[in-house]
């Protein structure tokens, strides 16, 4: 395992350095490929071991005060146990559909949404449940929108892939691959237009990288510097195929470069960091100094979707994340820090508990759209003439 902690990118040369993480050798006799290790090692093993601590990395000096770790805790255990349980009404065929989970890369959102502000744009692709949830988009307007139903928080037409929530200025799941990008980048334009002062901050997967509609997008922002974070979200295999055998290019943030963007990896199972590099990003937005490439390395613990077996990587592999998970490092930061007791997290995981087990029952009872909603919402204009029944 390799560092791929990195230290802000510098005004003067506009990029960082090249990670060192090796590349990952391919094996002919398997499906499945070592994927570099995006986590930090652990500082002392035998020690953790000796504590049962988790393999994630947890300061020893906290750098944020107690209530900044309660909240990402609180978030991250919200996004983790929405997700199971809709992982489990999908097997019930209560959710239908396309239905990707987010489960494992809590962190991403997470250390965002603190180093934000709530006047922040946020737009994503159709793994899209966690953002809105750290938001504070209602559990219940999103579950109803898993199941379809017009009390949902896009009036049950849009689904899993098609979240979508103005009052916390989330922008929307997009299902186009890439899709996203270049409306990323118009959002930020009009921030800047109507200086505002906002940024807008862009997910994708690592399967997006690929499309040409991104190269395009980051043109476009590095020549007006637009206030944008383009965040690549590398869990290592795209739709399930590794990121080894799609690209030449393995260390995706240097994609950036090319067009002098500031970029950098991000050790993205560690919220701390997750927050910093956006923090930092951040900062150079509303500097006008433009648009900064973050890869967020991280790992999701489900397959692509729940069609996918993920029969293409090792239970070993997958058991050794696990092992460095971020919400876990986050409790251990809390009780080791004396942040919280036992029963304060254990109070937080059932007041989440039970606002999961609400929305599912705000899902189950709320009504399906009526016929006549099919041709609302697709116009502004309310007399439109050229609808047909």
């Amino acid at each position: 395992m390799a560092e791929t902690k990195v230290k802000a990118a510098s005004k003067a040369s506009n990029s960082t350095k090249k990670s060192s993480t090796p590349k990952a050798a391919s094996s002919k006799d398997t499906d499945t490929v070592k994927q570099p290790d995006p986590v930090l090692p652990p500082a002392n093993a035998e020690a953790e071991a000796a504590t049962g601590a988790p393999k994630a990395t947890t300061p020893v000096n906290p750098e944020f005060p107690k209530e900044t770790y309660l909240q990402w805790y609180e978030q991250m255990q919200l996004m983790r146990k929405f997700e199971e349980k809709a992982g489990q009404l999908y097997g019930q065929q209560k959710i239908k559909g396309f239905c990707h989970l987010y489960i494992g890369q809590e962190a991403c959102v997470a250390g965002a949404v603190s180093a934000l502000t709530k006047d922040d744009k946020w737009i994503t692709a159709y793994r899209d449940h966690a953002h809105p949830l750290a938001l504070g988009t209602s559990p219940n307007a999103i579950m109803a929108e898993l199941f379809a139903k017009a009390t949902g928080c896009s009036k049950g037409k849009g689904g899993s892939m098609h979240i979508f929530d103005k009052e916390v200025n989330f922008i929307g799941g997009h299902g186009i691959v890439g899709g996203q990008v270049p409306l990323g980048a118009g959002i930020a334009f009009a921030e800047k237009y109507n200086k505002t002062g906002n940024l807008c901050i862009c997910y994708m997967g690592d399967g997006a990288v690929r499309q040409g509609a991104l190269h395009e997008a980051f043109n476009m922002a590095m020549l007006w510097k637009l206030p944008v974070i383009f965040v690549v979200e590398n869990n290592g295999y795209a739709m399930g195929t590794s990121v080894q055998r799609t690209s030449n290019v393995t260390e995706l943030y240097t994609l950036g470069e090319s067009y002098d963007m500031p970029s950098e990896p991000v050790n993205a199972m560690n919220v701390e960091d997750v927050h910093n590099a956006v923090a930092r990003a951040a900062e150079r937005a509303r500097a006008g100094e433009g648009p900064t490439f973050l890869e967020f390395k991280t790992y999701r613990y489900k397959g692509h979707s729940m069609s996918d077996p993920a029969k293409y990587r090792t239970k070993e592999e997958l058991e050794d994340y696990r092992s460095r998970d971020s919400i876990e490092a986050v409790r251990h930061t809390i009780l080791t820090n004396n942040m919280a007791t036992e029963d304060d997290l254990v109070a937080i995981d059932e007041k989440i508990k039970a606002q999961v087990q609400e929305s599912v029952e705000f899902a189950e009872t709320s009504p399906y759209p009526t016929a006549d909603e099919l041709y609302k919402d697709v116009y502004v204009q309310q007399d439109y003439p050229y609808i047909r029944d």
